[in-house]
């Protein structure tokens, strides 16, 4: 089976990370997760965006060269994904050799088959988007936003085009013809619509203004501009071209693409990803069937405002994590949003997850199950012939979780994964209340209470594997009370009743989720 590949956008290097970039790394890293979970191959890729001329003149204002500045940049990307638990097989940086040399070819090839050409252009520039803008641009007044396009200045210079307007009619009709191709599938119309005003795209500065980039290598008075140089790090860094460049040690190009998702935020999917980026693999001779898959998630927002600098909104995952655990925003993130729509970002709904459902539904859970084995057999699992309809209902709640769990999970829709996941848990807090185990003190009841808190264990095995692509440390910490280890290969599909023989040794409780008080952290 072809191994699932997976990338993200990749960081951009000219501003520092907030909580919808964690979001989308997340988001990334849970699918992979899931996806090794359910017995496939996977590979994630993801990285940072290096080149340009807002990095350039960043780095001018900060004193330092634009190699220092993005390498200083990327450091605390990469310091976060580490801190938050994203497990990427490789972080791509656009200033590699490597991915270089892939650019260069590239560009040849489509040079060479009479896909750019040469121009001189007098118009309006947007300096913060760095693109050059046309009178749709203009706002209702007239003017351009500033809001979005920030300084805008009149220029005219030559520079290199790609003739992307030969390839709109196409990708219309793939468009239309795969509806699968992007996620969620409404965001499709956006893409159709804005495909109405498709026109050439320049590719390039003249290296006068923009020396931060990679040469055109068939005429080197030019940079190449963001198109070419940042979406080709998907398929650069996945072997393309690999042998013809003498790139040696990258993957199996051949055997890993297409990519089975692009996971990008709703503001980047037109028009560089829906847009751009098909109609340049299209160009390179990309059949339909190689062309990759979006999915397009939306924003937080706070109070139903954007996040931004100058609203003073914008979020820092790593404080929250501080307060909340890697696990815990980890799971509030994944839980409160549904993929491809907004979410607003609470951190009263985040103590409220984390204190009710984390520590007092799955931890409490964990805590009473261990304490009452403790007391009843010295945390040893008892042989018990007991059973009755209510053992057996609880049975089926657990034997169903699994093929529900796993049908959202590959559907994108993760907060309905977790909530398949936790009717094991609700049902197990239940059923404590139903039976009261800690009550059957009588040795006529022994065998029944035996088997309840056998019953209560195992759900608790299942429960840790199904959160883990979520919650990986915290699960693992829930199996090591429970003294069960995930063996090697084990998937889904291995999640069977009578994981605990009789005779299992569990360990004493320690709390997975100690409670937290936001109004204490805040103080």
């Amino acid at each position: 089976m072809k191994p699932y590949y997976l990338t993200t956008a990749i960081d951009y290097t000219n501003a520092p990370p907030h909580i919808g970039h964690a979001y989308e790394k997340i988001l990334a890293d849970v699918m992979v997760r899931f996806q090794r979970l359910a017995g496939r191959e996977a590979y994630f890729l993801t990285g940072a965006d290096q080149h340009g001329q807002k990095v350039q003149k960043s780095a001018e204002k900060a004193g330092v060269s634009p190699a220092q500045f993005v390498d200083d940049i990327t450091a605390k990307f990469i310091a976060l994904w580490d801190k938050l638990n994203v497990r990427y097989d490789h972080y791509a940086q656009t200033i590699d050799p490597k991915h270089k040399k892939v650019v260069q070819a590239m560009l040849q090839k489509l040079h060479d088959c009479g896909q750019l050409y040469k121009q001189s252009y007098k118009g309006f520039y947007s300096v913060r988007q760095e693109q050059f803008l046309t009178d749709k641009d203009r706002g209702p007044d007239g003017n351009f936003g500033t809001e979005w396009w920030g300084e805008v200045v009149e220029t005219e210079e030559e520079n290199w085009y790609f003739r992307l307007s030969e390839h709109v009619e196409w990708l219309s009709s793939y468009i239309k013809s795969h509806p699968d191709f992007i996620f969620p599938a409404f965001r499709a119309n956006d893409v159709l619509n804005a495909l109405e005003s498709g026109q050439d795209l320049c590719i390039s500065r003249p290296i006068e203004r923009l020396s931060w980039g990679i040469p055109l290598p068939f005429d080197e008075r030019f940079v190449n501009y963001v198109w070419f140089d940042a979406l080709t790090n998907y398929i650069s860094f996945a072997g393309y071209l690999a042998d013809e460049v003498g790139n040696e040690g990258m993957p199996d190009f051949a055997k890993l693409w297409p990519a089975d998702a692009h996971v990008i935020g709703k503001d980047i999917l037109v028009p560089a990803h829906a847009i751009y980026w098909p109609i340049m693999l299209h160009a390179l001779g990309f059949s339909d069937e190689q062309i990759p898959r979006l999915i397009v998630h939306g924003w937080w927002n706070i109070k139903g405002e954007k996040m931004s600098k100058s609203l003073g909104n914008v979020v820092d995952p790593a404080a929250l994590a501080g307060i909340f655990s890697v696990d815990g925003l980890r799971y509030y993130l994944m839980k409160d949003m549904a993929t491809g729509y907004d979410a607003d970002l609470s951190e009263e709904r985040m103590e409220i997850a984390y204190n009710k459902e984390l520590a007092g539904g799955l931890g409490n859970l964990l805590n009473r199950t261990l304490k009452m084995l403790q007391n009843a057999s010295k945390g040893v699992i008892t042989a018990s012939s007991y059973d009755d309809e209510v053992n057996q209902t609880f049975r089926r709640v657990v034997a169903d979780a699994p093929a529900r769990y796993a049908e959202k999970m590959n559907a994108w829709a993760i907060h309905e994964g977790i909530a398949e996941a936790w009717k094991i848990v609700d049902h197990a807090n239940f059923f404590i209340d139903h039976t009261q185990p800690f009550k059957m003190k009588d040795p006529a009841l022994a065998e029944r209470r035996d088997s309840v808190l056998h019953h209560l264990a195992e759900s608790l095995v299942h429960v840790s594997v199904l959160l883990s692509p979520v919650m990986p440390e915290a699960c693992a910490k829930i199996r090591e009370q429970l003294g069960w280890h995930l063996p090697e290969g084990f998937t889904v599909g291995d999640l069977k009743w009578g994981l605990l023989p009789v005779g299992h040794q569990l360990n004493p409780p320690v709390p997975v989720f100690p409670r937290v008080e936001l109004g204490a952290e805040k103080k």
